[in-house]
């Protein structure tokens, strides 16, 4: 990512800032977050797999490691503003794997905050693979939903997500009830928003609450009357973001003591070592379900209300 280095503006955690890197399919500007990102290369030619999604460009090596490339234009259907040998290449890394995206070219990197997250046309006009509009310079900037279409491309990977029955009933006897604990959610993805309800079901929970973003959350959290056991929480949501709302509640008195998992895409180490520096309990990477399932069971075993429920 050398020709990234001198544009990145570093962000200090809970600020409610964090950077996109803008790119072209077409005419029109995308975006991907900055912790997604690891370089960008111009077009390295790839070799085909067969029987594969149409926007799977096949395979190439990059320093090593084997990796797929899906073109974007082709998911999309916008048709390319350069031929493939002048393409660029996005390499990311999230959900634990690492691919590539084609696309025309790179703009630059913008540095934003959550509250330019417009999600007023999420799930109606911006159809299901975009999440988001970005206002910035006069453009509209659409941020895509890259955990869909990575699955969409290759669904082989919902496997990941799944919860074994079995697992389950295992853990779920160290709390008495289940439903005596009150989880809330706070998640931007419909898919990963599914995938949380499933697997909190799975493991016999029934009160929680999913919102699509950290200021719901926070708004929530403020209510009286209404006292969460755990919180579970992204990182890159509109209007406030994971670690902004998992400082606010770590330095809140009247919440610091709720257990707090920060759930992502993307967990390198400068990000858990963000999410630990404001007190977050635990930091768990998608699609890790086990892991997660496991840490709501470890976390909600220490507090009060689980000691009770057993010594009862």
């Amino acid at each position: 990512m050398a020709q990234m280095a001198d544009e990145k503006i570093l962000t200090e955690v809970g600020t409610n800032e964090w950077q996109v890197v803008v790119f072209l399919l077409g005419n029109q500007y995308f975006a991907i977050n900055v912790d997604k990102t690891r370089e960008i290369l111009r077009w390295p030619g790839a070799r085909d797999v067969p029987q594969t999604h149409q926007a799977m460009k096949g395979i190439t090596t990059i320093r090593g490691e084997v990796i797929p490339l899906i073109d974007l234009r082709a998911y999309l259907e916008i048709e390319p503003s350069v031929e493939l040998e002048n393409s660029k290449l996005i390499v990311a890394e999230f959900n634990k794997m690492k691919l590539g995206f084609v696309v025309d070219g790179v703009d630059r990197i913008y540095r934003i905050n959550s509250d330019e997250l417009d999600a007023s046309l999420t799930g109606t006009f911006l159809g299901d693979n975009s999440l988001y509009v970005i206002k910035r310079e006069g453009r509209n900037i659409l941020l895509l939903d890259y955990e869909r279409i990575v699955q969409v491309v290759n669904p082989g990977l919902a496997d990941q997500f799944k919860v074994e029955a079995k697992f389950s009933e295992d853990i779920v006897n160290t709390l008495g009830d289940p439903d005596e604990y009150k989880i809330l959610v706070a998640e931007d993805s419909p898919l990963i928003r599914k995938l949380i309800q499933d697997v909190l079901i799975s493991g016999k929970f029934h009160n929680f609450e999913i919102v699509g973003h950290g200021k719901a959350a926070w708004d929530r959290l403020s209510e009286d009357g209404d006292d969460f056991d755990i919180l579970l929480t992204d990182i890159e949501m509109p209007k406030m973001d994971g670690l902004t709302l998992t400082r606010r509640v770590k330095e809140n008195p009247k919440m610091s003591h709720i257990p707090v998992i920060v759930f992502s895409s993307v967990m390198a180490e400068d990000i858990k070592r963000k999410a630990q520096s404001i007190g977050a309990d635990a930091q768990i990477t998608k699609p890790e379900m086990h892991n997660l399932l496991e840490k709501v069971i470890e976390l909600l075993s220490k507090t009060p209300k689980a000691q009770k429920q057993l010594v009862s």
